[in-house]
């Protein structure tokens, strides 16, 4: 899977150097996105057919590789190049960076024009309207502090839905002692980076959470909670099958799908393949929080930036903006997707029962002033930071580091890339 995913990244890099890349098709949009998973790919064309419902055309450019560490290498080439496709999937503080160099167009007018202000969450905003500029368009929010789980497995080991750290670690032994895979996962450093995510909320609490990896307080960092949290690493990659490294999310999410692991840590995009494989929540599978994290949220979202292309935003930037914040477009693509809108006024009713649940908690969480941006997924510090947590994280959860020597690695990291 590696080798190929490597490939396909140097056979675009070649492109773009060759000036044989795609270019967006007259009247139409190129688009660099990382959505190449079935799930993904159904929810993509669903914006796909809104466009060439307009008769705007689009030129597909999917980079595999679930975090975009990949697409963002072949973005930078394709800048470099003076080659910027029209719009590209982008996280955080990605689009931040980008926005500072000066790459992205003005989306102001069609954002007054519709109200944006007024509908997508201040948290979205931060990261989509920079230095008072509207830069890229918000698809969804996606909530990272997931578990899923196959129901029937469950049922037949005697395992109800655990909300302690102590009942999942049963659930756990369980699993094991019935010869069944406890946690699928795939050993990318951006899935060990998800699954720390979830765990080190789930010890350090919110408070702590915004410490360690908002305001970056080495004290935190560096302190007996987050090696706790550490330890509990420990215990999750004592409880993964032998053939975990290199695997994609998408491929750990179909473990649990066909009963071959319990349970998988990821995001609510995982919710998509579950859909995409005819199952149905609650009776197939099982979405909840980490357990320690029921009322917290930690949240990404999918934007699409839209890059300057030597002038004004062009008719076909604004199409693409004005359709993916569309209300009748966030309720079609978040259903298929797993995610939850970006505005606030869509309804739930064509939602499953993770959609609603999903959509309840990211309000409940805001309301409550427990909605914070995921580290692992590019919303809580700048790019530099979070390659830091990964590198130690990675390295702790392959054994080369032990929990203690892990906080004073990732203190180290964090003060030296802050």
């Amino acid at each position: 899977m590696r080798s190929i995913l490597k490939t396909n990244t140097a056979l675009a890099l070649v492109l773009m150097i060759s000036g044989g890349a795609a270019s967006a098709q007259d009247n139409g949009v190129e688009v660099l996105h990382w959505w190449t998973s079935g799930g993904e790919a159904a929810a993509l064309n669903v914006l796909k057919e809104d466009l060439e419902g307009q008769g705007i055309g689009w030129t597909d450019m999917p980079v595999a590789g679930g975090g975009g560490e990949q697409a963002m290498t072949v973005l930078r080439a394709r800048v470099t190049a003076g080659n910027a496709p029209t719009a590209v999937q982008g996280l955080g503080f990605d689009i931040v960076d980008w926005a500072k160099q000066g790459s992205l167009a003005d989306l102001n007018t069609v954002a007054a024009q519709e109200g944006w202000d007024d509908v997508v969450p201040s948290a979205l905003q931060e990261f989509a309207k920079i230095d008072g500029k509207w830069v890229s368009a918000p698809v969804n929010v996606h909530s990272t502090n997931w578990v899923w789980a196959n129901k029937a497995v469950l049922d037949a080991n005697g395992i109800a839905v655990p909300t302690t750290w102590d009942e999942f670690t049963a659930a756990l032994e369980t699993l094991k002692a019935a010869g069944i895979t406890p946690i699928a996962h795939g050993g990318q450093a951006w899935q060990d980076a998800t699954v720390f995510d979830a765990v080190a909320m789930s010890v350090l609490g919110p408070d702590g959470y915004q410490a360690a990896f908002i305001d970056l307080d080495e004290d935190v960092l560096g302190g007996a909670k987050m090696q706790e949290a550490f330890e509990r690493m420990d215990v999750i990659r004592a409880n993964v099958d032998e053939n975990f490294s290199g695997r994609d999310w998408n491929l750990a999410t179909a473990m649990v799908i066909n009963g071959e692991a319990g349970f998988q840590m990821m995001g609510d995009w995982a919710k998509g393949e579950f859909l995409n494989a005819g199952k149905v929540p609650d009776q197939d599978f099982l979405c909840f929080r980490f357990p320690g994290t029921a009322e917290q949220v930690t949240f990404n979202a999918d934007q699409f930036m839209m890059f300057d292309q030597g002038g004004a935003v062009s008719d076909e930037q604004a199409a693409l903006a004005s359709a993916i914040l569309s209300p009748s477009f966030q309720s079609a693509f978040n259903v298929v997707k797993g995610s939850v809108p970006a505005r606030t006024d869509v309804s739930d009713e064509a939602f499953d029962a993770c959609g609603k649940k999903g959509m309840a908690d990211l309000a409940a969480a805001a309301a409550s002033g427990n909605l914070f941006g995921s580290m692992a997924h590019g919303h809580a510090a700048p790019a530099s930071v979070k390659n830091a947590v990964y590198d130690v994280v990675t390295a702790h959860f392959n054994g080369e580091f032990d929990s203690e020597e892990a906080v004073a690695e990732l203190v180290d990291a964090v003060s030296i890339a802050k």
